[in-house]
């Protein structure tokens, strides 16, 4: 597909539903590729990149561009967070009070983080149960954590279409929460196969990576 031709379906799938792309965050997922292939993206303006390894994050980051802002999107170790706390611009997977004690330390405020919801509640995904997400941001608010929104990653989808009603769940549930805490609103659903019915239902932040860099190696 290509970075161009995803930025032009970004801004198709927003204007069809009367928004504007500039309130989409593209990540471009880069796992499995080289600094060489992220840097071809970055010349071309782009920022936003995102890693689910906190390896290839720590191994990365240190060779490129220091304005890159760096989205975790992995499942995330409590013991791999040192790797990767300094290094991330919003950490997408937070889904456990252990993981939040570890991300709290360190110096400084921590970075932001996405609370990751289970939306198809399947065994083999982490993330929080729907029901419970509302009692899991208090706790994570209590515990000193800035929390941004919410991220899922819906059942592998037959067709793009299958996902709209995971998306439409996701924004039901960050709906009543964005009232009471004007600061956590954000989106993040959608990925190459799906990535234009997210933003159609709501998706602020969307993560692309083979529609940008071709199949993973």
């Amino acid at each position: 597909m290509g970075y161009e031709t995803v930025l032009d379906k970004v801004a198709a799938a927003a204007n069809r539903v009367g928004r504007s792309a500039d309130g989409v965050t593209l990540v471009a997922v880069s796992k499995t590729k080289t600094v060489e292939d992220i840097l071809k993206i970055y010349e071309l303006g782009h920022r936003d990149f995102g890693e689910n390894r906190a390896q290839e994050l720590a191994a990365k980051a240190p060779q490129l561009p220091d304005d890159i802002r760096w989205h975790f999107v992995g499942a995330l170790q409590s013991n791999k967070v040192r790797q990767i706390r300094s290094t991330t611009h919003l950490l997408h997977s937070m889904d456990r009070s252990s993981l939040a004690k570890a991300w709290l330390k360190g110096i400084g405020r921590p970075p932001p983080v996405l609370l990751q919801v289970n939306i198809g509640d399947e065994a083999q995904k982490s993330g929080i149960d729907p029901k419970d997400v509302a009692e899991a941001l208090e706790r994570m608010l209590m515990m000193g954590l800035t929390v941004r929104g919410l991220m899922a990653i819906p059942p592998i989808p037959e067709s793009a279409e299958r996902s709209r009603t995971h998306f439409q769940k996701l924004r039901e549930i960050i709906e009543p929460i964005s009232l009471l805490n004007p600061d956590c609103r954000e989106l993040s659903m959608g990925m190459t196969d799906d990535f234009e019915v997210a933003i159609e239902e709501g998706a602020s932040i969307i993560r692309v990576g083979r529609a940008i860099f071709g199949p993973r190696k």
